[in-house]
């Protein structure tokens, strides 16, 4: 089913209104669908590198858009909408592990979640579900989000196709490996 749905989505990058179905995956992502908006983002800046930031920027605003859903979602309708969503995932125990960070780390966990490879939905609902303050959610949002859609954008537009099949198989790793760099930047900021 997932990959007749990623055939599907795929289909969408070379349609005219490719940056308007970009959008609308990366709102959804951001609050129940499964595929993440790099699906489209990563044809579409192959097809069009020189639209890479505009993409980005789509993408960024988009998920963000969507990221408040899914905090309205974790905070408003917890048992008739966040649960099954979460269920669909299998994902209760993230979700309560999640739920329990923001308590402890507040916006840290956006910033820093919101580049690993834990669906950013996790992340939108659990900050409802614990009624995390919605302006410095929506702000660490923007900040993470936008980081990782122009990281990609940022590779894809400098080294093109050849950066492609690493993306797909090593994102993670990627956002990851930088999430690691901004907080050691930051604990160095902060100690030094």
């Amino acid at each position: 089913m997932l990959n007749r749905l990623y055939a599907r989505v795929l289909r969408h990058a070379a349609s005219p209104y490719a940056p308007l179905w970009l959008a609308a995956l990366a709102f959804a992502e951001a609050s129940f669908f499964p595929l993440p908006p790099e699906t489209l983002l990563v044809p579409m800046v192959l097809a069009h590198r020189q639209k890479a930031w505009v993409y980005a920027a789509i993408c960024t605003i988009a998920s963000v858009a969507g990221g408040l859903l899914g905090w309205l979602i974790g905070a408003a309708l917890l048992d008739t909408v966040a649960r099954p969503i979460v269920h669909f995932y299998h994902a209760e125990s993230t979700l309560l592990t999640l739920q329990e960070k923001f308590r402890q780390w507040g916006v840290w966990i956006i910033l820093l979640k919101g580049l690993t490879p834990i669906p950013y939905k996790f992340v939108t609902i659990a900050s409802g579900m614990a009624h995390f303050a919605i302006l410095p959610f929506m702000l660490a949002s923007l900040v993470t989000r936008g980081v990782r859609f122009m990281l990609v954008a940022g590779l894809l537009w400098r080294f093109g196709a050849p950066i492609q099949d690493f993306l797909e198989k090593r994102l993670p790793l990627v956002a990851g490996a930088f999430a690691v760099v901004f907080l050691g930047g930051i604990i160095a900021l902060k100690y030094l």
